[in-house]
């Protein structure tokens, strides 16, 4: 007969120095990789450092050594580091606050596809065989009071060793993680605990928020009442396209041929405020500039289609993403992702086609002056290949599996750049349209993408990377328009002097007032030094002495003081 197997002993302390070493010996490779070379000046200050550590960390799970709440506190501790370790060593992105905010928001649809078969193997070997682990093995713990004594000869010994090596070589540590602030990010498991704590607690904090209202002089000026027909600016929000995988800024494939062949400007250099829709997008559409942005302003002060609205421009959402985030909640919102029917859309998602087809329907209705904005899915990854329908599938072999290590750097970027070849057909065709109802409309695009993207540059891939460090590949964006002739003629718009303007660095700044320019919305919250469009805009009606109405103005000091509930907007469209 077989013998029955009993369970392992150990004492608390014991347990806890076996789950120190495993946090730091096996999810923590990332952190090591990358901390040998921001001390390759030293290893001898890497060892100090990282002996600090592991004391201060076998200090700190010591403290909770503590019968009932030892096992739950240290099974947490080993499923969030594993988990945290999967994305920071497989894609080199770092779990902050705003990485917490993306998981927080994203879809179903877009979850399935990082739910893998090699993230669920991850997580068996090195969360669920761990953790059984620890449910298994049978703990001795001492009475109260012998252990507290014996473990407060243990939590005080070793935090005033760890301080002490710290200490010793504070200057060398200091510049480290003065120099690299991604660092301590990367480690489990304090850095993706802390970012989920300050998430939840900024969460918290704005529950109750209150918006300000912005733009309460806003009108619509001379120049878009003197059209003649209504005036019609299509928002195209981009996701995940990055500038260097655009042909229009030199890439040697040929990814805009659709584009090539409009008479489109094309900003060579543009940056982005964040690496992450959850912040991009809202920035993009705030009246605050990049140095000046946070989550919080943006949630207490209405947005550019508040202002937009509120000067009597009929404004519309279209989503074909994750959401709005916040920005739409005032105005018509339609999410394109519930047509089930169509045979554009699959479990949840839509390709950006599913857009074109309102849209002409809705041109050839529209009767008032109009702001569309179409929220794309883009080239979001890490399916790729699905952003994309099989006549686009240019640039082979293209990567078809969400499990970018499986592919190689050729086939991740084949089928990235298929993506940009969509959306190239997409852009294409909203102008086209425009151009199509010109007899009804006067109408122009505006084409910007919320932030780019890595593709396994230096062990990176997608994006989110903290801002201060991240590559260029995710703040470096495309920005492309298009001006009909009805449009130019009206509001006086000059493409041959915008060409000469292309090289000029651009940004997300630019979105809020160069659309109010475009729509020619007057308000003291509009800037003309950051409108892309003003130097070669006329700001009176055709035949009309040059001259704006309002001059730019200090946002800041112009923002409006009496705090008002969101739901005061008046004017708003809820659907």
């Amino acid at each position: 007969m077989l013998r029955r197997i009993g369970r392992p002993e150990l004492g608390s302390i014991a347990l806890t120095a076996i789950v120190t070493v495993y946090l730091l010996a096996i999810t923590n490779m990332s952190f090591w990789r990358h901390a040998a070379l921001y001390f390759d000046h030293s290893r001898l200050s890497l060892l100090s450092f990282g002996t600090a550590l592991a004391l201060a960390t076998f200090a700190v799970l010591t403290m909770v050594s503590v019968k009932y709440v030892m096992k739950p506190v240290l099974i947490f501790l080993i499923v969030a580091s594993a988990s945290a370790a999967y994305f920071v060593d497989y894609f080199g992105v770092i779990i902050d606050k705003d990485m917490i905010g993306n998981a927080a928001v994203t879809t179903q649809a877009e979850a399935s596809h990082l739910l893998t078969g090699s993230l669920m193997l991850h997580l068996i070997i090195y969360a669920v065989i761990p953790s059984l682990f620890v449910i298994w093995v049978k703990v001795r713990h001492r009475r109260f009071f012998a252990k507290a004594g014996i473990n407060l000869a243990i939590v005080v010994p070793s935090l005033l060793v760890s301080g002490g090596l710290i200490y010793s070589d504070f200057a060398s540590v200091a510049y480290v993680i003065r120099e690299h602030k991604d660092l301590m990010k990367r480690f489990n498991p304090t850095g993706p605990v802390s970012a989920a704590v300050r998430y939840a607690a900024s969460t918290y904090k704005e529950r109750n928020i209150v918006v300000q209202p912005l733009g309460t002089d806003a009108r619509q000026g001379a120049r878009v009442a003197a059209a003649g027909k209504p005036v019609v600016v299509v928002v195209v929000a981009g996701e995940t396209a990055r500038a260097m995988n655009f042909s229009l800024n030199g890439y040697q494939r040929e990814t805009n041929p659709e584009l090539k062949s409009l008479d489109v400007i094309n900003y060579t250099d543009t940056t982005s405020c964040g690496t992450a829709t959850a912040v991009s997008l809202p920035c993009m559409f705030s009246v605050y500039p990049r140095s000046e942005y946070t989550d919080w302003k943006a949630r207490s002060t209405e947005n550019l289609v508040n202002v937009l609205t509120r000067a009597g421009v009929s404004v519309s959402w279209w989503d074909n993403n994750t959401g709005s985030k916040g920005i739409a909640d005032l105005i018509n919102f339609a999410s394109m992702t519930g047509q089930k029917d169509s045979p554009l859309c699959n479990n949840g998602e839509c390709l950006d086609e599913i857009f074109l087809g309102e849209l002409d329907k809705k041109l050839s209705a529209t009767k008032a002056n109009s702001v569309i904005v179409l929220h794309q899915l883009g080239s979001h990854g890490p399916s790729y290949y699905l952003r994309y329908p099989e006549k686009f599938r240019k640039f082979k072999p293209d990567c078809r599996t969400p499990e970018l290590m499986k592919c190689s750097v050729e086939e991740i970027t084949n089928a990235y750049d298929n993506t940009i070849l969509y959306t190239d057909y997409v852009l294409a065709s909203v102008a086209r349209l425009l151009e199509k109802h010109q007899n009804d409309v006067s109408g122009a695009m505006i084409y910007m993408s919320d932030h780019g993207e890595s593709l396994g540059e230096n062990g990176i891939y997608l994006h989110g990377a903290p801002y201060a460090i991240a590559p260029r590949e995710q703040t470096q964006v495309p920005f492309v328009t298009w001006f009909s002739k009805p449009y130019q003629a009206a509001m006086g718009v000059d493409t041959r002097c915008l060409a000469k303007e292309t090289d000029q660095p651009k940004s997300h700044d630019n979105l809020f007032h160069t659309v109010l320019g475009m729509m020619d919305v007057e308000t003291k919250v509009y800037d003309r030094t950051l409108d892309a469009f003003a130097n070669c805009t006329r700001q009176g009606p055709a035949g009309a002495p040059n001259g704006a109405a309002f001059q730019a103005a200090d946002t800041a000091k112009d923002l409006p003081a009496a705090i008002v509930p969101a739901n005061a907007l008046p004017g708003a469209n809820a659907l």
